[in-house]
């Protein structure tokens, strides 16, 4: 058997040309056979069709047609981000520009964990990080895995900064991450506030940061992921500053509003805090993964120090050569910051605050048409792009019930939200090119779809 040609190098392009033709036949031919949003027939149907074209995972003799077949069945299995009906989670569909420039990093697979293996990546990364630091208010600004890692190094230099007694006061409904950061970091027992509204309430949270022993840590929301939030911002960070508790904001959804001059208002507040969690696979229409994290001190990284010999040893560091180890909890780290700079310099803030703007649109467009509705009642106005409703009169059951029953058929993909006592299904509309008659269809199938 030959040996098989590799992506880089002087003939990676040539080999590269017709694999990429196959794959997109591949994506073409599994998404036609999908037919819609989801695999129809749950999980069963869709784990014999992939086992089915699987077959022997690790056989005696390959087989050339594995890229073609493997590439449909995942297509065909897939949930598809893009389309209009598939709005359960804060995943969206990615630009085609920023696919493309994952792609090139893929291929030239340069590791960011030493200068001599990322020498333009590293002062690509520098450059970015440090344009999106100052749009966020902040000093510096690293690359991420996404908003889990980007909370959870929140949490590290939090501890870092102030002891291993630092106590993180949160809200319900806050992300999950953070309490779990929380507990893989070692720190005293969260401190959850009620917050019946969904959102920090400032009353509550100053009886807290006045009844509790510091060092505290406060973790505001802007964009919740049960119903796309946002916390009081000016106000927590204003009790924050007269209580000497430090502020770290989780705006993995929310941040994106920073590029609508429509909307970015309502992250006032945002630059007041020590740290800020961005996830641009959401409002930013990334691939996975394209997590931030800004840092108002730059000090605080510091922390994050590591010395390896054969990375950064210090007559390198000395002569010149940039130290990669403290900008990440990882050690080889790919470039990811390739595709967002593309998405950047293609789109520009105001491409960017255009497709946010959209999907905001969109989501009033919905709410109106809810409330107009007599068959569903509609949880409240969105924040950002997420609607909750749910059928009038059903109990939590029936609406649990119909939510499964599209996944099943794969009609649609609605999320769920428990809010105020009741179960709500959730819509989060991150596909810019949505249309309102979509809005209309997705209501319909719900509505055929609840028992009378």
């Amino acid at each position: 058997m030959p040996t098989p040609p590799l992506a880089s190098g002087p003939d990676g392009p040539g080999a590269l040309r017709p694999l990429l033709d196959t794959v997109l036949d591949a994506l073409d031919a599994g998404g036609r056979a999908r037919g819609g949003p989801l695999p129809a027939g749950g999980p069963q149907a869709v784990t014999a069709r992939m086992r089915h074209a699987l077959g022997d995972a690790l056989p005696d003799e390959g087989d050339p047609d594995a890229l073609r077949t493997l590439v449909h069945a995942l297509a065909e299995g897939a949930a598809d981000p893009a389309d209009p009906l598939c709005a359960g989670h804060l995943h969206g569909p990615p630009l085609a520009l920023a696919a493309a420039a994952d792609l090139a990093a893929t291929v030239l697979n340069p590791s960011l964990d030493s200068w001599d293996q990322a020498p333009a990546a590293s002062a690509l990364e520098t450059l970015v990080t440090r344009a999106l630091a100052e749009a966020a208010g902040a000093a510096d600004c690293l690359v991420t895995t996404g908003g889990t890692e980007s909370n959870h190094l929140a949490l590290l230099l939090a501890r870092e900064a102030h002891g291993a007694g630092v106590r993180l006061i949160t809200a319900a409904g806050a992300h999950h991450s953070l309490t779990r950061a929380a507990w893989l970091l070692g720190l005293p027992e969260p401190v959850t506030v009620p917050a019946p509204a969904g959102t920090l309430d400032p009353a509550t949270l100053r009886t807290a940061l006045g009844d509790l022993p510091g060092p505290l840590l406060v973790a505001a929301t802007a964009g919740t992921t049960d119903a796309g939030l946002i916390d009081p911002l000016p106000e927590i960070a204003a009790l924050c500053r007269a209580h000497g508790a430090r502020l770290h904001i989780d705006a993995a959804y929310g941040g994106g509003l920073l590029f609508s001059a429509r909307h970015r208002h309502r992250l006032t507040g945002l630059d007041a805090a020590d740290t800020v969690t961005l996830d641009l696979h959401k409002l930013g229409w990334q691939p996975v993964a394209a997590g931030l994290l800004t840092v108002r001190d730059a000090h605080d990284l510091a922390a994050l120090h590591q010395r390896a010999d054969y990375l950064n040893a210090d007559d390198d560091t000395e002569a010149g050569l940039p130290d990669l180890l403290g900008r990440s909890l990882h050690t080889t780290r790919r470039p990811d910051i390739l595709k967002i700079a593309v998405t950047l310099r293609s789109l520009g803030r105001s491409g960017l605050g255009a497709l946010v703007d959209q999907v905001c649109e969109r989501a009033d467009e919905l709410a109106r048409l809810i409330a107009a509705h007599p068959g569903f009642d509609l949880y409240d106005r969105p924040t950002i792009s997420t609607v909750l409703f749910r059928p009038a009169g059903a109990t939590d059951d029936t609406v649990a019930a119909v939510r499964r029953a599209l996944l099943r058929d794969g009609r649609a993909v609605l999320g769920r939200a428990r809010l105020g006592g009741r179960l709500w299904l959730k819509t989060t509309l991150l596909t810019p090119h949505t249309r309102p008659d979509d809005l209309a269809t997705l209501l319909k199938l719900v509505e055929g779809h609840t028992p009378r």
